[in-house]
């Protein structure tokens, strides 16, 4: 699948020419995120380089959104890699109690 496909899977609003060059960054915005797709056959590594760059992309498109990096491996495997608080608040809004199994 390309960036594209993953775009209109997910239904989130493609950035016309991300990446090259224009004040629009990253690949799509999607709810409150702006989304980096990072697609890869076997494995990809994250290193904090990484992550600064797709925040960085994020404060430089929309200072009100949050960062998101989603990874396509092997074409079926999909992750979303957010920051710890923001899936704190994510998991404290939908009304989820605090367990240990």
């Amino acid at each position: 699948m390309s960036e594209r496909s993953e775009i209109k899977r997910i239904g989130a609003t493609a950035h016309k020419n991300s990446g090259r060059g224009q004040y629009t960054k990253s690949d799509a915005t999607w709810n409150n995120f702006i989304i980096d797709i990072k697609e890869y056959s076997k494995s990809f590594s994250i290193s904090q380089a990484t992550w600064a760059k797709v925040v960085t992309d994020t404060l430089r498109t929309d200072k009100t959104k949050d960062p998101a990096l989603l990874l396509v491996l092997g074409g079926k495997t999909r992750l979303a890699v957010i920051e710890w608080a923001k899936l704190e608040e994510l998991v404290e809004n939908s009304g989820q109690s605090n367990r240990s199994d």
